[in-house]
C-alpha cells in the first residue's frame, strides 16, 4: 500500500478542491490537494511539502487525521487530514482550484476516493463542526 495524504482545507463551510491535470491518473476529476508520502517523511511533513509544491503555501498546520480510503484499482491509500493554511492558494500543478460547499462538491466529477470520503461519516462530522447541513 502506498500512502497518499490529502489536505482538507476549509474556509467556513467550504472545502478546497483541485482539478487534476488531464494527463494524470484521474485526470479531469476534482480532488483534495496532496500527494504521496516520501520515504522517511511523516504524513504532516508530506502535507506541508505537497501544499508548498502544489499551492504555493508555506504556512501549513496539520490537524487531525479524518479517515483513510483505498483508491479503487490502485495501490494507493488516501489519508485525509484536516489542514489549516495561511496565505493565498495558487494552482501550481492543478488546472483549477475551487472552494465549495459539501452539496456543491458532491455534484462535481470527483476522484473515486475523494467522493467516498465526502460521502462518509468523516465529512458529516466536518459539516457538523462548521454548523452547515
Amino acid at each position: 500500500m502506498v500512502p497518499v495524504v490529502a489536505a482538507v482545507v476549509r474556509s467556513g463551510d467550504r472545502f478546497l478542491l483541485a482539478l487534476r491535470p488531464e494527463a494524470k491518473r484521474h485526470g479531469g476529476l476534482w480532488e483534495f490537494p496532496g500527494g504521496k508520502v516520501a520515504s522517511g517523511e511523516t504524513e504532516p511533513e508530506a502535507l506541508a511539502r505537497e501544499l508548498q509544491e502544489e499551492l504555493g503555501l508555506s504556512e501549513v498546520r496539520t490537524g487531525r487525521h479524518l479517515c483513510s480510503v483505498r483508491d479503487p484499482g490502485s495501490v494507493f491509500e488516501i489519508r485525509f487530514w484536516e489542514v489549516e493554511v495561511q496565505g493565498e492558494v495558487v494552482a501550481l500543478e492543478h488546472e483549477a482550484l475551487r472552494f465549495c460547499r459539501l452539496d456543491e462538491a458532491l455534484e462535481m466529477p470527483l476522484a473515486p476516493a475523494d467522493r467516498q470520503f465526502l460521502e462518509s461519516e468523516a465529512s458529516e462530522a466536518l459539516t457538523e463542526e462548521t454548523g452547515s447541513a
